[in-house]
C-alpha cells in the first residue's frame, strides 16, 4: 500500500488498522514461514519460535538507565552489543559502552568506548559488521556545555545541534579508531538509530532522521529519512532521500537500513504524524542501485514504532519493532519478503512482553518519548542460526539492556544469515 496512493488518508489508515487487527487475530500470526528456493517454485514451511534463554546483557545500578542497544557478529563469531548509559531519558550525558558475548548471548563482559571523550562529548551509536570482519560504528555526538542539561527541547520538538560520526575496529572491537565527523547534508540535527551497513562490495550505508534544533527559526525538512553512502571508507559521502513523506508535518524516528541477500537495500522507519486521526504504519523503501536512488515510500502495514533489521536468504528479512499502543504490548518480530510494491509480510509474533509501556501512564506517542519504559529493539542472526534480540527497558522487574535468544522448532527450522554484511543488525 503506497503512502502516496490516491485514496483519502483517513480511509487508507482505517484499512490498514483493519488488516493489522486481522493479522493479530489469526493463528498464523504466531508462526514463521521459512521459504526455500527449488527450481522455479517457492515452497513454504512453518515453524514456531521458541525462546531458549532471556535475561540482561547489563543491569543498571540505581539512578542509571541504558538505551539503544544494537548487536553485531564479529569475524571470530563473538557478539558485540553497543549501547549507552545515561542518568535519564533526555539527559545529555550519553556514555557509549559495548558488551561482548562468546557463548551466543548468555554471558557478557563490558567495556567503555572512547572513555577519554566522556567529559566533552555525549556520544550515542552502534557498530555493524562488514564482509572483511571489520566493525564500523555510526552515531552522533552532542557537545556537553553544562552538567545536567537536556539534548531535547519540547518547545521546538528538536535535538540539540549535533555531529554525525563514524569509527572503525579491525580487531573485533578490542580497539577503535578515533571518531570522525560526517558533514550534515541538510540543515538540522540528526537522529541516528541504526549501525553502519557495510555492503558486500565494501560500501558504507547509514541513515538518519533530520530533526529540528533548539533554534525556532531554523526550518528543517523533517518529512524524510536521509541515507548516507560512502564508497571510499568514510572519506567522502553522498546522500539521498531514503524515505519521503508527502505530508509536511510527518517525520520519522528509529530508522534502519540493511542490504538484503539479493543486493537490494531496504530502509525502514517509524512514520510519525500526530496530526493524523490514527497512527500511520511503519514505512519502507527499496534501492536497487546501492542507495543512490530509492523507490517510492510504501507502507509495511505494521503499526509499530522503532525498528531493526536482519537479512535472511532469498531476499527475506527479519523486522523487529516496538509495540506500545496497538495489540499486545512488547517487542514484536516479523518475517517479510519485500518487493517494490508490497512489504510481503509473512508472519508477525510477539517475542517479549512488557510489564508497562510507559513509566507514568502517558500515551506512548513520540511527543512523550521521555516517559517510555522500553524500546530500541534489535535483531541479529547468530552463526548457529539462532536469533538474538536486544532492547532497553525500565520495568518493575529490572532496568538495563535485555536479551532474548530464540530458535525455530522443527528439524529444518534454523535461520541462516545472508552472506557477507548480513550479519549486521
Amino acid at each position: 500500500m503506497s503512502l502516496r496512493g490516491r485514496r483519502p488518508r483517513l480511509q487508507r489508515v482505517q484499512n490498514t488498522l483493519k488488516k493489522h487487527n486481522k493479522t493479530l487475530a489469526q493463528p498464523e500470526a504466531h508462526r514463521f514461514a521459512l521459504e526455500r528456493e527449488g527450481g522455479d517454485c517457492l515452497q513454504s514451511r512453518t515453524m514456531k519460535l521458541e525462546i531458549l534463554s532471556e535475561g540482561f546483557v547489563r543491569r543498571c545500578e540505581p539512578g542509571r538507565i541504558a538505551a539503544q542497544p544494537r548487536c553485531a557478529v564479529t569475524a571470530d563469531d563473538d557478539v558485540v552489543c553497543h549501547y549507552v548509559m545515561q542518568s535519564k531519558l533526555g539527559q545529555n550525558d550519553f556514555e557509549p559502552w559495548w558488551s561482548r558475548s562468546s557463548d551466543g548471548g548468555n554471558a557478557w563482559t563490558h567495556e567503555r568506548l572512547w572513555p577519554h571523550l566522556r567529559q566533552r562529548w555525549s556520544i550515542i551509536g552502534a557498530a555493524g559488521s562488514g564482509p572483511k570482519g571489520e566493525l564500523v560504528w555510526f552515531g552522533s555526538r552532542f557537545s556537553i556545555d553544562q552538567p545536567g542539561e537536556s539534548f531535547w527541547c519540547d518547545a521546538t520538538q528538536g535535538l540539540k545541534a549535533n555531529d554525525m560520526i563514524w569509527g572503525r575496529s579491525l580487531d573485533g572491537g578490542r580497539t577503535w579508531s578515533e571518531p570522525v565527523a560526517i558533514p550534515h547534508p541538510i540543515p538540522g540535527s540528526a537522529e541516528v538509530c541504526t549501525p553502519m551497513c557495510v555492503t558486500r562490495r565494501g560500501e558504507w550505508l547509514g541513515c538518519y532522521a533530520p530533526y529540528n534544533t533548539f533554534d525556532p527559526d531554523l526550518k528543517v525538512p523533517r518529512n524524510q529519512v536521509i541515507a548516507l553512502a560512502s564508497a571510499d571508507e568514510g572519506k567522502t559521502w553522498q546522500h539521498s532521500a531514503m524515505l519521503r513523506f508527502p505530508h509536511p508535518d510527518s517525520t520519522a524516528a528509529g530508522s534502519s537500513v540493511a542490504e538484503l541477500s539479493d543486493g537490494r537495500l531496504l530502509g525502514v522507519a517509524w512514520h510519525i504524524n500526530e496530526m493524523f486521526p490514527s497512527d500511520p504504519p511503519n514505512a519502507y523503501a527499496l534501492s536497487l542501485d546501492g542507495g543512490r536512488s530509492w523507490g517510492p515510500t510504501l507502507s509495511t502495514e505494521i503499526l509499530g514504532q522503532s525498528t531493526g533489521l536482519a537479512p535472511l536468504p532469498y531476499g527475506r528479512v527479519l523486522f523487529i519493532y516496538n509495540q506500545r499502543k496497538h495489540g499486545e504490548i512488547g517487542v514484536w518480530l516479523a518475517l517479510a519478503k519485500p518487493t517494490e510494491t508490497d512489504f510481503g509480510l509473512i508472519a508477525n509474533q510477539i517475542i517479549w512482553r512488557a510489564e508497562r509501556p510507559t513509566l507514568h501512564g502517558t500515551s506512548g506517542k513520540h511527543s512523550e518519548w521521555t516517559d517510555l519504559a522500553f524500546g530500541a529493539p534489535s535483531i541479529v542472526v547468530l552463526p548457529d542460526g539462532k536469533l538474538l534480540a536486544t532492547l532497553w527497558c525500565h520495568q518493575p522487574s529490572g532496568t538495563g539492556i535485555r536479551y532474548v535468544v530464540l530458535r525455530g522448532r522443527g528439524p529444518a527450522a534454523q535461520s541462516s544469515p545472508a552472506s557477507g554484511a548480513a550479519k549486521s543488525a
